[in-house]
């Protein structure tokens, strides 16, 4: 990012200029203290080791046997890909289309569009599919859940421990490591580096001037006049980044309130009906979230049980009731304490993935147990229901604009000074 630069916070709107940050520092937003800018030093050469690194890792994780479920004489063997062919093949669909994308394509796809990022960048070269691929890389990035599903490994490893004895495999290693590479390269990538050196068309080099109008783009953070922008029919394009420009995120608080509503449906069913059923010796047994937590109790794995009962009953519920709170004091326009609600909704994005855990553990269980009468797993509708509700969830958390809970503060006088604010400092040297 260029010192000194003009930057409107994703979460408050806001229109502030970034200072010099030193090596290793971060700039947080005057208002509601959001992370706007970190200077990770040698960005572009380690995020382009690491990439490699995770393509290798992946390669690796995907081609060879994850885990071995062996049981009176009888073995079983799963890569990654099998728990989805399986549920796909026993009519769970929508649960292995959510788990190939999160486990297996969102990874994936990620390291590929990174890598196909940075190469050009390391040769001083932008090509103009560029940032097309970066909005990519950027949409992807929550949606990758390995962490969670390694997760998900050990819970599932944890319940078949009685029952018979597990092996590790190769790729389970290699898919551990690349856990961590990939967080590290996400931790070293600087978007704001690489958006510096895409070239800005037209005359979106210019700082709104003092009284101008201004608008904003999400994906890259350029500041722009409204005449500055790339016109596509009857919509504005940022003149760097090509995505659509818009004040808030169109129609932000219907869509949310309509994703929360279907998620708040499938909330009771997932808790209530089952979400897998174990068979084991001609003896089948359904189990759902509460009955799992319990087994786990009943058998002294009490910190698994907790992590299981906060992943999956605690998180989810928590998630519905901020994300309620968030949208009843927007549309009451509620002036409460705006920094404390824009920290919920950090919270919101945070803790939203995890609730994939006993998603996951389902998967891992259906691909290791395939062993007929003498010991079978198969997902129950509980688990589409609950999948559903992790998946809508997620999707309001990012239907839901932030910078709502500052619109109430900026009616009227509010709002003139925030407007001459920002005319100061594009008057400024």
């Amino acid at each position: 990012m260029a010192q000194d630069s003009f930057t409107a916070c994703l979460e408050c709107g806001l229109l502030q200029r970034i200072p010099e940050v030193p090596t290793g520092g971060s700039a947080q937003c005057v208002r509601c203290g959001g992370v706007m800018h970190r200077n990770r030093p040698d960005s572009l050469n380690r995020t382009l080791a690491l990439t490699i690194a995770g393509l290798v890792l992946f390669i690796v994780a995907n081609g060879f046997p994850f885990l071995a479920f062996e049981m009176q004489g009888r073995e079983t063997q799963t890569t990654l890909i099998t728990g989805v062919i399986d549920l796909y093949r026993g009519g769970d669909w929508p649960i292995a289309a959510v788990v190939l994308f999160t486990s297996i394509l969102a990874p994936g796809l990620q390291l590929a569009l990174l890598l196909m990022v940075l190469v050009p960048l390391a040769m001083n070269r932008t090509p103009p599919w560029l940032p097309v691929l970066f909005r990519w890389v950027r949409t992807l990035v929550p949606w990758g859940m390995m962490d969670v599903f390694m997760v998900g490994i050990l819970v599932a490893v944890v319940k078949l421990a009685d029952m018979a004895s597990i092996v590790p495999g190769a790729s389970l290693f290699a898919f551990a490591a690349l856990i961590f590479v990939l967080a590290a390269a996400q931790a070293a990538l600087d978007p704001d580096l690489v958006w510096s050196r895409v070239p800005i068309t037209g005359d979106g080099t210019r700082a709104p001037r003092r009284g101008e109008d201004r608008v904003s783009c999400d994906v890259c953070e350029l500041v722009i006049p409204p005449a500055a922008a790339v016109r596509d029919g009857d919509r504005l394009r940022c003149p760097r980044c090509r995505d659509v420009l818009h004040r808030r995120k169109p129609q932000s608080l219907q869509r949310t309130w309509a994703l929360l509503i279907a998620a708040v449906l499938c909330y009771i069913p997932a808790n209530v009906l089952p979400i897998m059923s174990v068979t084991s010796l001609g003896s089948s047994q359904s189990d759902t979230i509460f009955t799992g937590v319990r087994f786990m109790l009943d058998h002294g794995m009490w910190p698994l049980a907790l992590v299981i009962f906060t992943a999956s009953i605690f998180v989810p519920l928590l998630k519905l009731l901020i994300l309620i709170f968030l949208l009843v004091s927007v549309q009451r326009r509620s002036d409460w304490r705006p920094r404390q609600r824009t920290r919920l909704y950090r919270v919101v994005e945070a803790i939203g993935r995890w609730s994939m855990v006993d998603v996951y553990v389902v998967t891992i269980l259906v691909a290791l147990v395939r062993l007929g009468n003498l010991a079978s797993v198969q997902a129950e509708l509980g688990a589409v229901f609950f999948c559903a509700v992790v998946v809508l969830t997620m999707l309001a958390a990012m239907s839901f604009d932030p910078r709502l809970i500052w619109d109430a503060m900026e009616q009227g006088h509010v709002g003139d000074r925030e407007r001459t604010f920002g005319a100061s400092l594009a008057g400024s040297p």
